[in-house]
């Protein structure tokens, strides 16, 4: 039972990208005029958000000593994703873009999970990734 409620938050967690890039596009065509702007006002947004909830729910801030540089470097791949997709979704259309957002996601996902043991690139793996690849073109195509 757990498992499934795992899935469905996973779900759930994957719809919001096309909707977070359509009302970001919005921002961008109605008032921000530029997909970084309306990227800074989407985090502006979602940090005050989680500063909020971090307060109220009195989380422990961490010594910023116990963590390495490379560990920081996280929100500037999510701004880097933000303002691309902000940038994407009106030049082509949310299932397009989130088939090839995919595709890349299952590309790097595939690739960092060959790094370790239990998760090496076999044959089925890579047959699951081909057929990705051949959705994203379907999508485009069609």
């Amino acid at each position: 039972m757990e498992q499934l409620l795992w899935i469905m938050l996973a779900l759930l967690a994957g719809a919001t990208l096309p909707t977070q890039a359509g009302i970001n596009a919005a921002l961008q065509a109605d008032w921000a005029r530029h997909p970084a702007l309306a990227s800074l006002i989407s985090f502006t947004v979602g940090t005050a958000a989680l500063a909020l909830y971090v307060l109220a729910s009195r989380i422990p801030f961490p010594s910023v000593s116990t963590s390495s540089a490379w560990q920081w470097t996280g929100g500037l791949l999510g701004a880097f994703f933000v303002t691309v997709v902000t940038f994407l979704a009106p030049r082509l259309g949310a299932t397009a873009m989130i088939a090839l957002v995919l595709a890349g996601q299952m590309a790097a996902s595939v690739t960092l999970d060959h790094c370790y043991p239990e998760r090496p690139l076999g044959l089925a793996r890579f047959a699951g990734l081909a057929l990705v690849a051949v959705g994203v073109f379907l999508v485009r195509r069609f």
